[in-house]
């Protein structure tokens, strides 16, 4: 597996402030100020309250396996000789969901409702990928 070959994501004004905390192995959600709920993918308003009230907040880099999907297609030239590869579907303890892909472990070893918890391992052309392991 090399992170390294893998697509560059796309960054905007409103999702760059959790790519640069990724950098630092930090993971960030916004939350809501009204509702104090938290959520994702980043956004300029609060799908709660359809108001610019938010904040940026770290989140516990916990979470639990909700679904997942094995890749066995080339979709990503990047990722071909990963293949196959889960995909995972991970529910924060704060609440979002993140779509991420699994490390340190397989798709076998995957259940679904397993704790999880990030990890920072790397990434393309200075981007690190938030994604999720066993719980440690």
């Amino acid at each position: 597996m090399s992170l390294e070959t893998r697509p560059k994501p796309l960054v905007d004004n409103w999702n760059r402030p959790f790519w640069d905390a990724a950098k630092e192995h930090k993971l960030i959600v916004q939350r809501c100020t009204e509702t104090g709920k938290c959520f994702f993918p980043p956004a300029p308003v609060s799908p709660f309250t359809g108001r610019p009230a938010w904040e940026w907040v770290t989140a516990s880099g916990k979470g639990e396996l909700w679904s997942f999907v094995v890749f066995h297609q080339n979709y990503f030239s990047g990722m071909k000789d990963e293949l196959p590869y889960p995909v995972a579907m991970v529910k924060l303890e704060e609440g979002p969901f993140l779509l991420t892909n699994l490390a340190d472990m397989t798709a076998e070893e995957a259940k679904i409702g397993m704790k999880l918890s990030v990890r920072f391992p790397g990434g393309p052309e200075g981007f690190v990928l938030p994604q999720f392991g066993p719980a440690t």
